[in-house]
């Protein structure tokens, strides 16, 4: 008898779903195991490998295997909640490249606008900075490539590099007509955290960008700056607006800075493995003064854990709007070929119990930023999402709805986001004092330091 040939692909679809079945067996011997599930996933398995099989054989265009599993998975993952991801080795290596301390490139920070790869501003001191790089400049050129449907991190991959090599860059700048070329140099570049300015003599102001390897020990060398001041230390300004966050440990240890017991956040997950408390310790350096600390809808994630840990043990007056509302633990895992898998293992939750997840951080005081020259718009009509807008999304609590929970209803229409160009550039104190926020939080520092003389 003849036997059918099969597909080389087959055979490893067919070995792969027979390690698994082999696996459901010894688990069976060693225990109870729900079956149904086991006999679906096994179905689905076997499903996907048929229909593989058949668009590789008879798919009107000849088509990669390899790339169509990668597809696959990548709709399987995406589906699960907004930030789970599958990552090609690309960016995987890019994704562990944000969180370090520096990296080769020119020297910007940039986004997708409307579909064009957009400069938010070039970084003080770098070649992009010093080429004449400005904040919304397009690029629509790299190395003569052009940018149009290029993801952002493959940009960031071509525009990144060791120390001394060169890249080009085609720039499109309004109200200039033609587009410009530039040859820059790659450098090493510093991710700088954290900033920080004297607001007026006694009060501090500090800026954390996100949540990277340095972030606490640049924050704890710029609050000893500031509070060394000739003019004795009476308050701080920490700036929490459009952090999208970071490193999980960095956020604790930035509560940690000023908390000195408790809990700073507590992590619960199916998994029992996963659930985890992180508590504040004692600080040789005990910080009493009064805290203000600024959010908005662009404060997520890490963000979000610093400003709920000190509001909840009342360590600091939490001004702003409401925050992102990105209440969810992700864990990545290294993958064999250099791929790497981002995927949702836990939710967070405050030390008074709360969670985070689509529902953000409601401010003490709610501040939105001052409009000028127009009349506040609705969140639609500004274009301001939250997390709760997006497709898939986490609830709260496992099983709950949001309309199930308590939440602070909307006071009015949200006010269009102030231009944040300026969070990545140098800080400019006139500018600062500008910005209606910023003074807000100045003026109830004051405020309190008024009070409390008058009360003795």
């Amino acid at each position: 008898m003849r036997l059918k040939k099969i597909n080389p692909l087959r055979w490893k679809w067919v070995l792969i779903v027979g390690v698994i079945a082999a696996c459901w067996a010894v688990v069976s011997y060693m225990g109870p195991t729900p079956w149904a599930e086991s006999e679906e996933t096994y179905q689905g398995l076997k499903l996907f490998s048929d229909v593989i099989e058949l668009i590789e054989k008879n798919y009107v265009d000849p088509v990669d295997s390899k790339d169509l599993i990668e597809k696959a998975i990548h709709g399987m993952v995406n589906s699960l909640d907004p930030h789970s991801s599958f990552l090609p080795p690309e960016a995987f290596k890019e994704l562990q490249v944000d969180t370090r301390g520096e990296f080769g490139g020119i020297g910007i920070v940039i986004s997708l606008e409307k579909g064009m790869l957009t400069v938010i501003s070039p970084i003080e001191g770098t070649p992009a900075h010093k080429a004449g790089i400005k904040a919304g400049d397009q690029i629509i050129k790299i190395n003569d490539e052009s940018t149009k449907g290029m993801a952002l991190w493959e940009a960031v991959k071509r525009m990144r590099g060791p120390k001394k090599t060169t890249v080009r860059i085609t720039i499109l700048r309004e109200g200039t007509g033609e587009p410009k070329e530039y040859t820059l140099i790659r450098d090493i570049i510093p991710i700088e955290s954290v900033k920080h300015k004297v607001l007026t003599p006694g009060y501090g102001y500090v800026r954390i960008t996100n949540f990277n390897e340095n972030t606490t020990r640049d924050l704890t060398a710029a609050l000893q700056e500031l509070e060394s001041g000739t003019d004795g230390f009476k308050g701080l300004v920490v700036d929490l607006r459009d952090n999208p966050g970071g490193l999980l440990n960095q956020a604790v240890e930035v509560a940690d800075v000023f908390l000195e017991e408790g809990v700073v956040v507590s992590i619960k997950g199916r998994d029992k493995k996963h659930n985890r408390t992180y508590n504040a310790n004692p600080d040789k350096v005990k910080r009493e003064y009064p805290i203000v600390v600024l959010i908005n809808e662009g404060s997520a994630s890490a963000s979000e854990i610093v400003a709920g840990a000190l509001q909840d043990h009342k360590k600091a007056v939490i001004m702003g709007t409401t925050s992102f509302g990105k209440g969810s633990v992700q864990t990545v895992e290294a993958l064999r070929g250099g791929y790497g898998l981002k995927y949702t293992i836990a939710r967070y939750y405050t030390p008074s119990g709360k969670s985070i997840q689509a529902q953000g951080i409601v401010p003490d005081i709610e501040v939105k930023p001052m409009i000028l020259a127009e009349k506040e718009k609705s969140k639609t009509a500004s274009g301001l999402f939250r997390e709760k807008d997006l497709k898939n999304h986490l609830e709260a609590v496992p099983g709950k709805e949001e309309d199930e929970l308590h939440s602070p209803e909307d006071t009015g229409p949200e006010s269009k986001r102030p231009d944040s160009r300026s969070r990545f550039g140098p800080i400019d104190v006139e500018m600062l004092k500008k910005d209606y926020q910023v003074r807000r939080a100045l003026e109830t520092l004051i405020s309190f330091e008024i009070f409390k003389n008058i009360r003795g």
